[in-house]
C-alpha cells in the first residue's frame, strides 16, 4: 500500500472513499481490504483495521486543544478499564502518558505544530487545523490514509508545506494514501499512480506521466487543448 494514489476529485470520487470507511454501502460488488470484503464490517470497526480519513470539510472539536483533538483519534484503541478511566488512575493514566508522548515526539513534530498543540483549535488559521486533522488521522496509526481535499482552500505556501507531510508519511511511515484533490499540479508533482473517475467510470489509470498524455483525460478535464495539459 505503498503509493500515494490520488483520484481526480469528483461526487463518484467522494462516493468510493465514502463506500471504503462504510459511510455509504454500495449496492453490489466488494471492497476488498487484505482479503476482507469491507462491506461485511462495521463502520465503527473500520478504524481498527488500519483505514483512517479525513475531510474535505474540517471536522474538529473547536472548543478543544490541538493536543486534546489528536488524542482523540488514538482513544478507540485504549485497553483500560471503565473503572480506571473514571479515576484516571493505573492502567488508564499509563496508557494516556504514552499516548501524549506518542503524538509529541513523532506527530506533532512531523507536522511542525509544536508551538500550537495547546491552543484551541476554533481560534488557528485554516492551514493549521487542516494540519491537526491530519494529526488526528494519523494518531489512529493507520495502514491507509484517506485524504479528502487536503489541499483545498490553501494558499501556495500551505499548499506546499501539505504536500511535503504527505510525501513524508508515506516515504517515512509507509503508510498507503489515496488521495482525492481538485489541484493537478498537486497531483502530478506527489502521485506515483493515477486513477482518472469522469462520472463515476473509470478512463485512465497509470504513472502521472502517463495521465499527463491520455487524450481521454485531456478531453474530460481540459477540453482539447494538450498544450494547456502539459503544463501542469
Amino acid at each position: 500500500m505503498g503509493p500515494v494514489k490520488p483520484a481526480f476529485s469528483t461526487a463518484s470520487a467522494d462516493s468510493i472513499r465514502n463506500c471504503i470507511s462504510r459511510f455509504y454501502t454500495p449496492q453490489e460488488g466488494q471492497i476488498l481490504y487484505k482479503g476482507q470484503n469491507l462491506l461485511g464490517v462495521p463502520t465503527h470497526s473500520i478504524a481498527r483495521l488500519g483505514i483512517a480519513r479525513t475531510f474535505q470539510n474540517i471536522e474538529l472539536f473547536k472548543g478543544m486543544t490541538v493536543l486534546d483533538n489528536i488524542k482523540l483519534g488514538r482513544h478507540a484503541f485504549l485497553k483500560s478499564g471503565i473503572f480506571s478511566d473514571v479515576i484516571y488512575w493505573g492502567k488508564t493514566r499509563r496508557e494516556e502518558l504514552q499516548l501524549r508522548r506518542e503524538i509529541e515526539e513523532k506527530i506533532i513534530d512531523l507536522l511542525e505544530i509544536e508551538a500550537i498543540r495547546k491552543k484551541v483549535v476554533g481560534t488557528l488559521p485554516y492551514g493549521f487545523q487542516k494540519r491537526v486533522e491530519l494529526a488526528r488521522a494519523l494518531a489512529m496509526q493507520p495502514e491507509v490514509l484517506l485524504l479528502d481535499e487536503p489541499m483545498a482552500g490553501m494558499n501556495l505556501e500551505e499548499t506546499e508545506d501539505m504536500a511535503r507531510f504527505i510525501l513524508n508519511v508515506n516515504q517515512m511511515w509507509g503508510v498507503g494514501i489515496i488521495l482525492v484533490e481538485h489541484d493537478m499540479g498537486v497531483v502530478m508533482d506527489i502521485s506515483k499512480r493515477v486513477c482518472v473517475l469522469e462520472f463515476g467510470q473509470k478512463i485512465a489509470e497509470g504513472s502521472p506521466r502517463e495521465i499527463q498524455g491520455n487524450p481521454q483525460v485531456v478531453r474530460a478535464y481540459l477540453g482539447e487543448d494538450e498544450k494547456a495539459y502539459s503544463r501542469l
